[in-house]
């Protein structure tokens, strides 16, 4: 307050104005002196402008293997060598486990002594069904013992069956002392180590799980099914397998995209959902079976829309708003329907025009009606 004002409170309260009057001039002229003196508010405005949008759903979706095997020992020993690091990738082939072969390579050798003793019985036996033909033509033995000598020859045959047979089956529980990787793909943790007693009921001695490619599956709600099944049915030329894009746990977007190959033909009973399958490119193993990723879906053809920044747009109890700065640079609420999000935009569908400035930094310390200076926002 100046000197000249405060000679006037002076002159009023001594000449019995009231006091009250005399404070309400004060403020006045506080208010009057102060309202001169502050510039209007900044804010940083963007421009609304007209995008190519895809229209998108998102999902949540767990990454599954394509291919995935448990190794198990088919026949018992003790581990003898282990042929891999945890966590390496194998091909289809390649050499996992031995376990001690003495036992079966024995048994192999044995198996290949009996088939070739059953061999030399048939061998035999023939010549004896032979020489018997020969001599019952000349009436020099029964005809009984013709028949007895070819019933040994047979017996003597099926011997033999019987000896290949088991050679087989001990060929085979040696081949079962080595474990080869059936598929390609990540060996996981050796459940057992080199020294322990195995078995076909020792549970799994490791996994493998395929890697590239692999897939993503999610549950989409019948009503997604249906307006999927009408965009076909509208547009015959249109491809059955939709385009997806996956975001991993940090946030970031996949890049390599997906595409659907599969659509279960039930509803889930629990859920009322149905199982969609995708399978992407995985050459750098960023994707890990069994983890989980958003699934965002394209639905239909781009189309152009009214976009702005995802932080124009606010909520209070009636809806979504934004704040639009006018040609009178006065804040003007605006209420609007918005549409698909893409990244930090968001389309709206109603409510603005393109070119008009939303503001996108400084709204809470506005309102609507007042004047404000307005600045294009840095970076967007």
């Amino acid at each position: 307050m100046g000197s000249d004002e405060r000679k006037m409170l002076h002159i009023l309260g001594a000449s019995g104005w009231p006091v009250a009057l005399a404070g309400l001039i004060c403020v006045v002229s506080i208010a009057s002196s102060s309202a001169q003196g502050v510039p209007a508010p900044a804010v940083s405005v963007v421009p609304v402008v007209s995008r190519e949008i895809v229209d998108t759903a998102s999902f949540i979706g767990r990454i599954v293997a394509i291919d995935k095997v448990d190794i198990v020992a088919r026949v018992p020993g003790f581990i003898e060598q282990r042929f891999f690091t945890e966590g390496q990738l194998v091909k289809t082939g390649d050499l996992l486990f031995r376990i001690e072969q003495a036992t079966y390579k024995a048994a192999v050798e044995q198996q290949e002594a009996n088939l070739a003793k059953a061999r030399a019985t048939e061998a035999n036996a023939s010549v004896q069904l032979d020489r018997g033909k020969e001599l019952v033509r000349g009436q020099n033995i029964p005809q009984s013992t013709v028949d007895q000598r070819a019933a040994d020859a047979g017996t003597a045959k099926a011997e033999v069956l019987v000896a290949q047979a088991a050679l087989k089956q001990a060929q085979i529980n040696l081949d079962y002392t080595e474990f080869h990787a059936p598929i390609d793909g990540r060996i996981g943790l050796a459940n057992h180590t080199v020294g322990n007693l195995v078995g076909p009921s020792s549970g799994i001695l490791a996994t493998i799980v395929s890697q590239d490619p692999i897939y993503v599956i999610f549950q989409a709600t019948e009503r997604d099914i249906l307006e999927y099944k009408r965009r076909l049915a509208a547009d015959s030329s249109q491809s059955p397998h939709v385009v997806v894009h996956i975001k991993l746990p940090d946030g970031t977007v996949y890049p390599e995209p997906g595409l659907s190959n599969f659509l279960d033909n039930q509803v889930g009973n629990s859920t009322d959902t149905v199982a969609v399958r995708v399978q992407f490119p995985n050459p750098q193993g960023l994707l890990i079976a069994g983890g989980f990723v958003t699934a965002t879906v394209e639905r239909g053809a781009a189309k152009s829309e009214l976009v702005v920044p995802l932080s124009a747009v606010q909520v209070d109890q009636a809806g979504r708003y934004v704040l639009v700065v006018n040609g009178d640079k006065k804040v003007e609420q605006r209420r609007v329907t918005t549409g698909t999000e893409q990244g930090t935009e968001v389309a709206v569908v109603d409510g603005l025009k393109q070119g008009e400035n939303v503001i996108v930094e400084g709204i809470q310390k506005v309102r609507p009606g007042q004047v404000v200076t307005a600045n294009p926002a840095a970076g967007l």
